[in-house]
C-alpha cells in the first residue's frame, strides 16, 4: 500500500511541474529509485515505520521519473517553431473518424513524409522528424472561399485509413487561457497531437487522394456505422446521440442537447463512459456465465466464473476499441483488467486497497488522466458506493432471480430500492466534487438519473449496439431516446434546475469534499448532518471583490476579438463579448459566461457593445441567454437584430457618466452626431473610461487614427490612463503617436489571436509601444490578464505546466488557424 500511494504521489508531483527536468537528471533519479528498490528488497525482513516510509519515497521517485521520461518523448514530437506558418506538403493517412460540421471537417492525420510545398519537385520528401514535423497532427479542412481564394472542398467520402497528399499550414499547440477554463493544450498533449493546422486554400488541385482506405479497420467500421445511423434515423439530433453511444463520437451531439444533458445532470450517460463499459462488461459476463453453465463439458474445462470474468473483460475491451479507444474508455478497461487479475489471483483485499491498486495502474498507463475530472469522479463514485454499501443487501439483489429464487414483487422492490439508494449516494457524494470541477450541480439530477440511468444503460444503449446487426432497432432506440429527451426538457424548465456557483478557495474545497464523504458513510445521523453542513462553503463560497473605491479589469483570452470584465465592490460591467468561432460556437458560451460564473457573478449590471463587428458582438447571444436582464449600451443601429433580445438599450454618447461604489464610468466617444451608417462601425466604437483618484483604465474598441486625434483635440485631459485596451487590436491604422502621448499608459493590452489572420498587432505598432516604455501584454502569450490597483497578472503564469506552449517575447504574426479546432476539441472531453 505504501508503494502504491508513493507512486501516485510521485506522479502527481511531476504533473505540477512548470518545466521538465533535464533528461540526464531524470535518468539519474530513475537509477536512484532502482538502487533504492533493490536495497529495500534485500532488507524486506526488517520492516518498520522507517522502512515503509522509504518504500513510499522510492515509489514516488519511480513515478516521478517514469512520467518525466514519457513527457520528454511526447514533447520531442512537437512542431518545430521554424515550421510554423510554412506551407508543407504532407503525405499520410487519415486516423480516426472525421468530424463534419458546417461544411468543414476535422480529422487526425498520421504523417508519413514531408517536404516544403513550393520546393523543387525533384527534392525528395523526408521523414517528419527530419523537418521538425510531428507524426500525428489535428487538421481542419474547410471548403468555399478562404483568404480570397476558392478552396477545394473536402471530399464527403473522406474515410479513416485513406492515404492523402495535402498542402497544409501547421501551428504549434496553442489554446486559450482563462480563469478556471478548459486546458485545450493538455487535451491535445494527452491525445498525442504535436501540432494543429488547416488544409490550405489553393486554386490548383494539390490535394489528392493517393490510396483508398487501408488499415485503420476499426475506425472505418465506426465511420460506416455512424453514417448508417444518420441515414436510418431522420432526426439528426437523435442520430447524433446514438452515434455517440455506439461509436463514441461525442462531437456528433448537438450543442443544445449537451446543454440539456448538463442542466439535468445526465451528460455522463450520453457518451462512452466508464459506466457504459462497466455495465457492458457486467451484462456480457452474466450472459456468458449462464451460457457456460448450460454446457457441462465447458465447465469441466474452465469454471463458469472464470470464463465469465475474462470473457466479459474481452468483450468490454472490444466495445471500448470500437467506441474509439478514448482516454475514458482506456481508463475503464485498465480498471476492469486490474480487478479481474486480483480476482483470478484469489485476492480478497479491502475495497480501499483494491481501488488504490486500480488507480496506480491507471496512473502508470496514462499519468495525465490524474488531471481529468472524469478520473476523480469515476473513482470517487465507486469509492462512495463501496464505503457506504449494504453489502449483504446489494449482493442479494444482484444474485436474486425473479423467476426461480424470489418472487417477482420482492425482487423488483429490492432492485428499485437498491437503485434509489445508489443514486442518492452518488448524487450527494459527488455534488462537492462536481462543484469543485465545474462550479455547477444539477438540482434535478437525482430525479433525472433515476429514470435516465436504467433507460440509457439497459434500453437505449443495448438497442443502439444491437442495431449494428439489425438496423431496425435504431428506430426503437430513437423513440425511447426522444421520450427521455422530452422528460429531461420538462425537468430542465423547472426554476433553479441547476445551481451555479463561484470557484471556491482551497479551504472550502477541502472542507466541502470532507463533508461529502461524511454525508454518505454509514455513520450516525449526527455526523451525516455535519457532513451536509460542511458542504455549504462549496454551495456559497466567499467571492473576493475589489474594495470600495477600487476596480478590477479582466481582459479575457478570446482569440481575435474583445471581451473585458470590469468589477467594482458590488457591480459588474462587461465590455464586448468576443468573437463567434463557428455558427454554433462563440466566445460568449465558451469563455465569457463560464468566467463570469466562476467569479460568482449572478448579475451583470451593464453590457457595453462597442460596435457591431463580429469579433466584438459574436458572443452576445450566448451572454444574453445567461444574463437576459442585463441593460445594454451600444453603438448598434436601431434595426440591429441583437437589440430585439435585450431588456433595455441605450445608445453610447459622449458625456454619459455614472458612479458605482466610488468608481467613475464615462463614455468619451462617439459624439451625438456620430452614427453608423453613414460612418463605418469602427468609427463609432464606444470608448469607455473607468477611473478613481488613484487609477484609470481606457477601453477603446476599434477606433482608428481619425477618432484618436479627435479625442486628443477635444478631451485630451480625460485620456490619461494607467491601463489601456489597445485600439483596434494594434492595427496599423491606430495607436498614433499623439494618442499615446495623451494617454501615457503604463500597461497596454493587445487582445489578439495567436498568429492572427489580420496580422495583429502590426510589428510597427508593437514596437511603438515598446519605444515609449509601455508594458505590453498580448493575450496569446499571457492568457487572460487581471489588473487591479496598478498590479496585473497573467493566467498563463499562474497555471504554467510543461505541456503548455512556450510563448515569449512579442506575439507571433501570421495566420490564425481554424478556431473550430479548439472548439470541437473542447466538446469532445468527457
Amino acid at each position: 500500500m505504501w508503494a502504491l500511494a508513493g507512486y501516485g504521489m510521485g506522479t502527481l508531483w511531476q504533473l505540477q511541474q512548470a518545466a521538465l527536468w533535464p533528461g540526464w537528471l531524470d535518468a539519474a533519479v530513475l537509477a536512484l529509485a532502482g538502487l533504492g528498490a533493490a536495497a529495500l528488497w534485500r532488507c524486506r525482513t526488517c520492516q518498520h515505520r522507517g522502512w515503509y516510509l522509504a518504500v513510499a519515497l522510492v515509489a514516488a521517485l519511480l513515478g516521478f521519473s517514469l512520467t518525466e521520461l514519457r513527457a520528454h518523448g511526447r514533447l520531442a514530437d512537437r512542431l518545430d517553431p521554424a515550421r510554423e506558418g510554412e506551407d508543407l506538403e504532407l503525405v499520410g493517412r487519415v486516423a480516426g473518424v472525421p468530424l463534419w460540421r458546417e461544411g468543414a471537417v476535422r480529422f487526425a492525420f498520421e504523417v508519413e513524409t514531408v517536404r516544403p510545398a513550393w520546393a523543387d519537385p525533384a527534392q525528395g520528401a523526408r521523414a517528419p522528424q527530419e523537418l521538425g514535423v510531428p507524426r500525428r497532427v489535428l487538421l481542419s479542412w474547410r471548403g468555399g472561399l478562404q483568404e480570397g481564394r476558392l478552396q477545394q472542398r473536402p471530399p464527403h467520402d473522406l474515410t479513416a485509413g485513406q492515404r492523402w497528399q495535402l498542402v497544409v499550414r501547421l501551428r504549434q499547440v496553442h489554446g486559450r487561457f482563462n480563469p478556471n477554463g478548459f486546458d485545450a493544450e493538455l487535451w491535445l498533449f494527452d491525445n498525442g497531437f504535436g501540432a494543429t493546422g488547416h488544409v490550405r486554400a489553393l486554386r490548383s488541385q494539390r490535394h489528392r487522394k493517393l490510396d483508398e482506405a487501408d488499415g485503420h479497420l476499426v475506425d472505418r467500421w465506426r465511420q460506416a456505422v455512424a453514417v448508417r445511423i444518420a441515414e436510418r434515423v431522420s432526426d439528426a439530433r437523435l442520430a447524433g446521440v446514438l452515434a455517440a453511444l455506439v461509436v463514441g463520437e461525442q462531437s456528433a451531439i448537438d450543442r443544445a442537447d449537451w446543454d440539456l444533458f448538463r442542466i439535468t445532470g445526465v451528460a455522463h450517460l450520453m457518451a462512452i463512459s466508464g459506466l457504459h463499459i462497466t455495465m457492458f462488461a457486467w451484462l456480457a459476463a452474466a450472459a456468458l456465465r449462464r451460457l457456460w453453465r448450460m454446457q457441462p463439458a465447458w465447465t469441466l474445462a474452465l469454471p463458469a466464473p472464470v470464463a465469465a470474468r475474462w470473457g466479459g473483460l474481452a468483450l468490454a475491451t472490444g466495445y471500448a476499441v470500437f467506441s474509439g479507444w478514448g482516454v475514458p474508455a482506456q481508463r475503464t478497461v485498465w480498471m476492469l483488467a486490474t480487478v479481474a487479475v486480483l480476482a483470478q489471483l484469489g485476492r480478497r483485499w479491502p475495497w480501499g486497497l483494491m481501488l488504490l491498486v486500480v488507480a496506480t495502474v491507471v496512473a502508470a498507463v496514462d499519468p495525465w488522466a490524474l488531471l481529468q475530472a472524469g478520473f476523480w469522479l469515476s473513482f470517487v463514485a465507486v469509492a462512495l458506493l463501496l464505503a457506504s454499501a449494504d453489502r449483504d443487501g446489494v449482493q442479494a439483489t444482484l444474485a436474486a432471480d425473479p423467476g426461480s429464487r424470489a418472487r417477482w414483487r420482492d425482487w423488483l422492490q429490492r432492485s428499485v430500492g437498491a437503485g434509489v439508494r445508489t443514486q442518492a449516494i452518488a448524487t450527494v457524494g459527488l455534488a462537492p466534487l462536481t462543484l469543485v470541477c465545474f462550479q455547477q450541480v444539477s438540482l434535478v439530477g437525482f430525479l433525472a438519473n433515476l429514470v435516465a440511468v436504467p433507460v440509457v444503460t439497459l434500453v437505449v444503449t443495448p438497442l443502439a449496439l444491437l442495431g449494428v446487426m439489425w438496423p431496425a432497432l435504431w428506430d426503437g432506440a430513437a423513440e425511447v431516446l426522444a421520450a427521455l429527451t422530452a422528460g429531461l426538457t420538462w425537468l430542465a424548465a423547472w426554476p433553479q434546475a441547476q445551481w451555479v456557483t463561484a470557484a471556491a478557495p482551497m479551504w472550502a474545497v477541502a472542507v466541502g469534499l470532507a463533508g461529502g464523504v461524511l454525508a454518505v458513510l454509514p455513520w450516525p445521523l449526527t455526523l451525516r448532518l455535519l457532513g451536509l453542513a460542511l458542504m455549504l462553503p462549496l454551495l456559497w463560497p466567499p467571492v473576493p471583490r475589489p474594495a470600495p473605491g477600487q476596480f478590477e479589469v479582466i481582459a479575457l483570452d478570446v482569440g481575435q476579438g474583445t471581451a473585458v470584465v470590469v468589477r467594482t465592490e458590488r457591480h459588474t460591467l462587461v465590455y464586448d463579448t468576443g468573437p463567434a468561432y463557428t455558427a454554433d460556437d462563440d466566445a460568449g458560451q465558451r469563455v465569457l459566461v463560464p468566467v463570469l460564473q466562476s467569479l460568482g457573478e449572478r448579475q451583470v449590471h451593464r453590457l457595453v457593445l462597442s460596435h457591431r463587428d463580429a469579433d466584438h458582438v459574436g458572443g452576445a447571444r450566448a451572454f444574453l441567454r445567461a444574463y437576459p436582464d442585463t441593460p445594454v449600451m451600444s453603438s448598434l443601429e436601431p434595426t440591429h437584430e441583437l437589440l430585439g433580445a435585450v431588456a433595455s438599450h441605450t445608445p453610447c454618447t459622449a458625456g454619459q457618466a455614472w458612479r458605482w461604489d466610488g468608481v467613475d464610468f464615462e463614455i468619451l466617444h462617439p459624439g451625438p452626431e456620430d452614427r453608423s451608417p453613414p460612418l463605418q462601425p469602427n468609427q463609432v466604437s464606444c470608448v469607455l473610461r473607468v477611473s478613481t483618484p488613484q487609477h484609470r483604465a481606457l477601453l477603446t474598441g476599434d477606433i482608428g487614427r481619425r477618432e484618436e486625434l479627435r479625442l486628443v483635440q477635444t478631451q485630451a485631459e480625460r485620456l490619461a490612463a494607467d491601463w489601456l485596451l489597445v485600439p483596434h487590436h494594434g492595427s496599423r491604422s491606430s495607436s498614433s503617436e499623439e494618442f499615446l502621448q495623451a494617454v501615457q499608459p503604463r500597461v497596454a493590452v493587445f487582445q489578439v489571436a495567436h498568429r492572427s489572420r489580420f496580422g495583429h498587432p502590426a510589428p510597427s505598432v508593437w514596437a511603438r509601444y515598446g519605444q515609449q516604455g509601455i508594458e505590453r501584454i498580448a493575450t496569446p502569450t499571457c492568457g487572460a490578464y487581471r489588473w487591479m490597483a496598478g498590479r496585473g497578472r497573467c493566467e498563463r503564469d499562474l497555471r504554467r505546466r510543461y505541456w503548455h506552449h512556450r510563448t515569449g517575447g512579442p506575439p507571433q504574426f501570421g495566420v490564425e488557424l481554424g478556431p473550430e479546432i479548439a472548439s470541437t476539441a473542447a466538446k469532445g472531453i468527457e
